[in-house]
């Protein structure tokens, strides 16, 4: 058994899929939409076709307005390195993207750091 993906809700569809193309190297399937209910997405594959993220929209999803509220609470993508989530953090952080924590060491022995991707949900970057 395995997680075929996670999904997550956006209101600039092709923002926030463009976003993970360029900064974790996804690569966008075709998109989706029903004309009927307004929902339309692209699958971003990462990893050669193991890990998939589903991008989303739909009009009548209301963006959350606390980060802190239940349900997921971020996407964690391993870089492979330390060295790697500096680059990648400060590459984003240069980019104008918000970093809310890290690099550094966790408690539980993650070396991490924690942006907000263009939508404003948080993107763990491990190495």
């Amino acid at each position: 058994m395995f997680i075929d993906h996670a999904a997550v809700y956006v209101e600039d569809l092709e923002r926030g899929a463009r976003f993970y193309e360029q900064y974790f190297d996804g690569v966008r399937g075709e998109r989706y939409e029903n004309p009927r209910t307004g929902f339309s997405s692209y699958f971003i594959t990462f990893d050669g076709g193991n890990t998939r993220l589903e991008v989303m929209h739909n009009d009548a999803i209301a963006r959350p307005v606390d980060r802190g509220a239940r349900g997921y609470a971020h996407v964690a993508f391993n870089v492979g390195s330390r060295e790697r989530v500096d680059e990648l953090t400060a590459q984003l952080v240069a980019d104008g993207y918000e970093k809310i924590s890290g690099p550094r060491v966790t408690g539980d022995g993650y070396y991490e750091s924690c942006i907000l991707d263009a939508e404003g949900n948080t993107v763990e970057i491990t190495g």
